[in-house]
């Protein structure tokens, strides 16, 4: 049976990572892949996740399972950060830990499709997992144009979007730090879409991906809180991977709000029951660091420092991206009011091949880039190069 397979496309980024570590030039800038990376290239763990996790060693007593629920424990330590003062809403929100933020969006578009969906309403462009994971479950995708060419979020569009929708239908916003784009939308977006989602029959699935390096903890859940204003319904999937620094962990969360606080339970028995059929248990060490430093207030503290100096030096690059102005054929400024890891540069794929071949500049084909690949020892080498290809 086996050989009635296809051949599947290698995945670009992959083969993407693997030209830059034969590339031996010394001074090549990996644009590609998509983690944070520090002044001096390295990708580090945390200092908060650190002493969390010497406390593991020295305090866990036990490798037993935790069910299909996870650790409840690092589920209710983060709600009051994601969703405020009121982190329950009376008793309506209630959540389970997944394998990373992937598998949050992949267990939130499961249940819309058990309890329903039969289409899924999605911003073009996109992290390109969000539509791999819904045609897998084979849900119509609904595509609506995220941003307008001056590189600003488009509102009307996905006014429209909610507008045109059918009874049935669930749409998916990025919470955050748009990827690829790093276009957001405003607060008075924000506000007007969540009028408009409470105006209509959708499901509202929010992906908050990487919380805290737009502008802070609290901006960076203005979205996703005003949505939940208006609507009785939403999933939200969650990641640690980012804003933790745990990628390799896979520590993420599926949060649900109901209608009404009698029905949670029965909700989030067919995540479980899903969790169960897919992963079983999720992995436990990641959101226990995770528990562990959100139950500690000097290392909650330390986290809140290592995140805003993450924030800040990806700031730091986009200001120093915004004040090249025009280069080449290319408008820079936009990029300085984008938010978190990710920029889209609207070149051709010869001019990406010519970065690779003359410049050693990798990114992916679709033009976007990863803002923490660059510092301040090698951006204006980048600056250079883009003038070079578009000229």
């Amino acid at each position: 049976m086996l050989d009635t397979l296809d051949q599947q496309p290698p995945d670009a980024l992959l083969a993407l990572i693997k030209l830059y570590n034969d590339d031996p030039r010394v001074d090549k800038i990996d644009l590609g892949v998509g983690v944070y990376r520090t002044d001096d290239g390295g990708t580090p763990v945390f200092g908060a996740i650190k002493e969390a996790e010497r406390k593991l060693v020295e305090e866990q007593d036990s490798k037993a399972y935790l069910g299909p629920e996870g650790d409840m424990g690092f589920v209710h330590a983060l709600m009051p950060f994601i969703f405020g003062e009121d982190p329950t809403r009376g008793g309506r929100i209630e959540g389970m830990q997944t394998p990373g933020g992937t598998g949050a969006v992949r267990l939130a578009a499961a249940l819309a499709h058990r309890a329903g969906a039969k289409r899924m309403i999605v911003g073009a462009p996109s992290w390109p997992n969000h539509a791999q994971i819904i045609k897998d479950l084979g849900i119509e995708i609904v595509s609506f144009t995220h941003a307008t060419s001056d590189g600003l979020a488009d509102l009307d569009t996905v006014k429209k979007a909610i507008e045109d929708s059918q009874p049935g239908d669930a749409i998916l916003l990025h919470g955050c730090c748009h990827n690829p784009t790093g276009i957001d939308y405003t607060h008075e977006q924000w506000d007007e879409i969540a009028a408009a989602l409470g105006n209509s029959e959708l499901l509202p699935i929010i992906d908050l991906a990487y919380q805290g390096l737009g502008h802070g903890l609290e901006d960076d859940s203005y979205g996703l809180r005003a949505v939940l204003a208006k609507v009785p319904e939403a999933l939200i999937a969650y990641s640690c991977d980012k804003n933790f620094g745990l990628y390799r962990d896979r520590v993420g969360a599926l949060y649900v709000m109901a209608e009404a606080n009698g029905q949670i339970d029965r909700i989030l028995s067919n995540g479980h029951a899903l969790a169960r059929a897919n992963w079983s248990m999720p992995p436990d060490h990641g959101a226990a660091a995770v528990r562990l430093v959100l139950r500690d207030e000097a290392l909650t503290a330390m986290w809140h420092n290592e995140l805003d100096g993450m924030r800040d030096r990806m700031r730091q690059v986009r200001d120093r991206l915004a004040e090249a102005g025009t280069v080449g054929s290319l408008d820079m400024t936009p990029l300085g009011t984008q938010n978190g890891l990710f920029s889209v540069l609207p070149l051709t794929k010869e001019q990406i091949l010519k970065l690779r071949e003359d410049h050693a500049v990798y990114m992916a084909g679709s033009g976007r880039i990863n803002i923490a690949g660059l510092t301040m020892g090698n951006i204006e080498k980048f600056i250079d190069a883009l003038a070079d290809v578009t000229v």
